[in-house]
């Protein structure tokens, strides 16, 4: 193969449609290694003693932020030492321990990334694409992420090729009911820009509006490096 026809081969897996995985079992990750998915979701509803842990929590920390580095054997501990009120919080801790040793698992990784955030407004307003390999997504409170299928998308009107204009009227995408979203206890595998194969791929998501006086509890698991 010369050269040229190398540049069009890639070009056009480039433009292969991706789809998600959507399950209410936690299996349908490996799903995520599926060429032609950039999205696989784990519908679930948390249990009582979860949301009674994340409301616990809510009442006194409207602004908490943790970034932490951690793995399977340390983020219980970890969490409960970036804030002494988590120690009341057990279920939540145990929760996110437990898709923390899922990612581990899955993309046999030995430490993760994470981000656990109480947020009162968007935090990435605009659709866009990560330029990381693969990010695990999961709300516990409030509002929670928005998504476009890839078929449903102009991706030059992404970044820059909006002109200005919000994604409601840059042309990105041309209904409202294209938008997907995710709900509260929701756990997706969101496949970035640098997932190998996955170039101008990644899955488009943003944040969604949080009204006035409301509040969001994110968490987000990472690579390293």
């Amino acid at each position: 193969m010369n050269a040229a026809s190398s540049v069009s081969a890639d070009a056009l897996k480039c433009c292969h449609t991706r789809s998600a995985a959507i399950d209410d079992h936690p299996s349908v990750f490996t799903d995520i290694y599926q060429e032609d998915i950039n999205i696989a979701i784990w519908k679930r509803d948390l249990d009582h003693e979860i949301k009674n842990s994340v409301d616990y929590f809510l009442k006194s920390h409207s602004n908490y932020r943790a970034n932490l580095v951690v793995n399977p054997d340390t983020v219980f501990d970890k969490l409960i030492e970036s804030e002494s009120e988590l120690i009341n919080a057990q279920a939540l801790c145990k929760d996110i321990s437990e898709l923390v040793d899922m990612f581990c698992v899955l993309f046999d990784l030995e430490q993760v990334g994470l981000r656990l955030t109480v947020l009162d407004r968007a935090m990435c307003p605009r659709f866009h694409v990560d330029r990381v390999p693969c990010r695990l997504v999961c709300t516990y409170y409030g509002v929670a992420s928005q998504w476009l299928p890839h078929n449903m998308v102009d991706r030059s009107k992404l970044g820059r090729g909006n002109n200005g204009l919000v994604d409601e009227e840059s042309g990105l995408y041309q209904s409202e009911q294209h938008i997907n979203k995710l709900n509260i206890g929701d756990v997706a595998m969101l496949k970035g820009e640098l997932w190998k194969g996955n170039e101008n791929a990644g899955l488009e998501h943003r944040s969604p509006r949080v009204a006035s006086g409301d509040k969001r509890l994110l968490l987000t698991l990472d690579f390293l490096g």
